[in-house]
């Protein structure tokens, strides 16, 4: 499962990279919780919780279907 969730984590990264961010993965826990830290201006960005539910976990369950929940941690 983490193969894939790195997989799809680099296929975001562009547009992340884009505004001077990125993402990173902590660790993927035997029920299906990812835990990403965002690196950059996506640290420091009003808006990462919205890219955290709306664009990082919605595409993570979608393409990593034993994805139960996306959480960012510092």
């Amino acid at each position: 499962m983490k193969e894939k969730i790195i997989k799809a984590l680099n296929i975001m990264r562009p547009y992340l990279q884009a505004d001077d961010g990125d993402v990173e993965l902590v660790e993927v826990s035997e029920d299906g919780i990812v835990k990403i830290r965002f690196l950059g201006e996506c640290r420091v960005c009003p808006l990462n919780s919205m890219t955290l539910r709306a664009g990082i976990e919605r595409a993570l369950m979608r393409d990593v279907p034993e994805v139960k929940r996306v959480e960012a941690v510092s």
